[in-house]
């Protein structure tokens, strides 16, 4: 991630250098499209991490209730059932 938003600030500096001293017609099509692609890659990347993190979380949850479960299944194996 931070490789990404390095790429992005540098093509940042490169976009206001081509305003400041106006290099040319070609490299703005070529800064447009590198933010452009950049910018949908991070949007993937972010998605995916946060998806994998909601994975995660539930894969903590059911462990807890697993858990519980079986503390709950000791308890009820301890108390002697006289019906």
């Amino acid at each position: 991630m931070f490789i990404w938003c390095t790429i992005l600030f540098l093509l940042g500096i490169a976009a206001f250098l081509d305003s400041l001293f106006n290099y040319g017609e070609i490299f703005r099509q070529i800064n447009s499209v590198c933010f452009m692609l950049i910018s949908l890659a991070l949007l993937v990347r972010t998605t995916t991490k946060m998806k994998a993190r909601k994975l995660e979380k539930y894969a903590q949850q059911i462990e807890g209730l697993e858990m519980e479960l079986r503390s709950l299944k000791k308890a009820q194996e301890k108390v002697p059932s006289d019906f």
